[in-house]
């Protein structure tokens, strides 16, 4: 009996342990995370054009580093460079300052992000080589239910159709009974025709800057033609009628930026730049008003008009004199210091405006050769009441190849407003160093080229980060530069704003200041010395993104 119990007890015992040792090696499966397999090609360029279905087509399959790693795949198109990059990312954490939402799909369905600085898809998943198949549409519904939707929207559709027609036919009729009434009674543009001439006679002051349209009337412009087009808005130059004389209709000449419906949080934020009555300045472009058409559904910003276009075209077809160079740096950088300073000319209180994405596209030569500042819809008033977070969602903007060191690797100090100041300085040094670049006082004088020309054309933030932050570079200054005192300085100042330490750059002020204390060039008058000329009736003002 008792070797009965002694049996049954060892048995149990047995039992027990067993039970035991697979419960915990179960457990120890459960603990043990596989790692993701994942498609992991870097950038590469694709023939995907970013509709329907497609494959990476990428050779090189990788164990993910980390087991909390997904698969992720971008699509990128900017202008005509198309580029897939199939990477592991650790969901965790952002990637392109954007948060992975959709990582535990079995499959890749591309989704698009706007204000990337181009056309941007991504898509992430949870399956093995799962980003190597990409799904830009959505899968298609039964098509009985499709049937059935669209019978129940036909009525809507029908009854949208006629409301929409409706209210169209009544704008048109109430705008030509309004026009009617202008040509009875003349509006009064007295006040306009001061506006809008300059030192050339082309170009439009700000002086009653956003007073000329006093109404909800729109005002009398003709488009004539497209001179520009970027992403967010095309540019037009436009005749603006000032009324009728002996000799029939006057009319001037003012560029019109115009913003699709999609595009408002853009357009309003230009507005609300160019509305603030500190703003104006000689070295930034004058705004006359701005004008939301419902009818088109479009968001109209008028301004001045400069033929020349804007600098990187004018660099392109022009070497230009020392003389010429001292006009263009100098005017770039009163303009800078404008935005960024804290009060007025004569002295009263103003809230200081970072651009960010200040560039030689972004700037346009008048006719006395001098620089304004244009295309503001990145800008940031640095309002005090801004809070830090408020500062963090403003995002990385900015066009990569003039991106600062800070913004490439987005670690701007939030605490300090002069941070975001710093950036528009560094950008400013390579904008220097295009038009010192272009000047016959150097020598030999090249082909123009953009800053870190030997880059690709547009270059994304990765391969910036390469260039500028690995490899510490910046555009070469050969030593054939500096035999020219005048030249001598703009390059020490470069060097001075374009530091790797923000800090330790200068300030826009310190660099206008500088300009104005080199030696006044002889007989400096409102003409470019420039060896060619450019016709008074061409232009080209160009838009980019940031990308932009």
């Amino acid at each position: 009996m008792e070797l009965l119990r002694f049996s049954a007890f060892w048995w149990g015992t047995i039992m027990f342990g067993s039970i035991l040792l697979e419960q915990k090696m179960a457990s120890s499966m459960t603990m043990l995370k596989l790692k993701r397999l994942c498609k992991f090609c870097d950038v590469e360029s694709t023939s995907c054009t970013g509709t329907g279905n497609c494959m990476a087509d990428c050779s090189i399959t990788s164990i993910c580093p980390h087991p909390e790693d997904v698969c992720v795949s971008i699509w990128r198109k900017k202008d005509d460079n198309v580029t897939i990059d199939t990477i592991c990312h650790n969901p965790a954490h952002k990637l392109h300052g954007l948060v992975l939402e959709d990582y535990n799909n079995s499959k890749c369905e591309m989704r698009e992000r706007n204000n990337m600085g181009s056309q941007f898809f991504i898509c992430s998943c949870s399956e093995d080589e799962c980003n190597d198949h990409l799904f830009f549409t959505p899968y298609s519904l039964d098509s009985q239910v499709v049937s059935v939707i669209l019978v129940s929207l036909v009525p809507l559709l029908v009854l949208a159709v006629l409301v929409i027609t409706s209210f169209y036919w009544y704008r048109i009729y109430h705008q030509r009974r309004a026009g009617a009434k202008r040509k009875k009674t003349p509006l009064d543009f007295s006040d306009a025709h001061a506006i809008m001439m300059d030192d050339d006679g082309s170009d439009s002051s700000s002086t009653h800057a956003n007073n000329l349209n006093h109404n909800t009337e729109l005002l009398p412009i003709e488009l004539d033609a497209q001179v520009g087009k970027g992403r967010f808005a095309e540019v037009y130059k436009a005749k603006l009628k000032q009324g009728a004389t002996g000799a029939g209709e006057h009319f001037e000449t003012v560029a019109v930026k115009i913003f699709a419906d999609e595009e408002y949080a853009s357009w309003k934020n230009e507005k609300d730049i160019f509305s603030d009555a500190d703003l104006r300045h000689e070295n930034v472009l004058h705004f006359l008003t701005a004008e939301d058409h419902k009818v088109e559904k479009q968001y109209w910003l008028i301004t001045a008009y400069h033929p020349r276009g804007n600098l990187q075209e004018y660099l392109t077809r022009h070497v230009i004199s020392w003389d010429d160079l001292w006009v263009l740096g100098g005017s770039l950088a009163r303009g800078v210091a404008h935005l960024h300073s804290d009060h007025t000319l004569c002295g009263r209180y103003k809230v200081p405006i970072v651009h960010r994405d200040i560039k030689s596209s972004n700037i346009l030569v008048k006719g006395d050769l001098t620089c304004v500042l244009c295309d503001f819809g990145l800008g940031l008033r640095l309002d005090n009441s801004l809070s830090v977070d408020e500062l963090a969602n403003s995002g990385q903007v900015g066009t990569a190849r003039y991106m600062a060191p800070e913004v490439l690797e987005s670690r701007i100090n939030l605490e300090n407003i002069e941070s975001f100041k710093q950036t528009d300085v560094y950008s400013m040094a390579l904008v220097l160093w295009e038009i010192t670049s272009r000047c016959n006082a150097i020598g030999e004088v090249k082909d123009y080229e953009p800053p870190f020309g030997k880059v690709r054309e547009h270059p994304c933030v990765e391969s910036m980060k390469d260039s500028v932050l690995r490899d510490r570079g910046r555009p070469e200054i050969p030593n054939s530069w500096i035999n020219h005192p005048g030249i001598q300085v703009v390059c020490g100042t470069i060097d001075e704003c374009w530091d790797h330490d923000p800090e330790a750059r200068l300030t826009a002020q310190c660099v206008a200041e500088r300009f104005n204390d080199m030696e006044h060039p002889d007989k400096l008058s409102g003409r470019s010395n420039s060896e060619e000329k450019i016709p008074q009736d061409v232009s080209v003002t160009e838009i980019e993104e940031i990308e932009k």
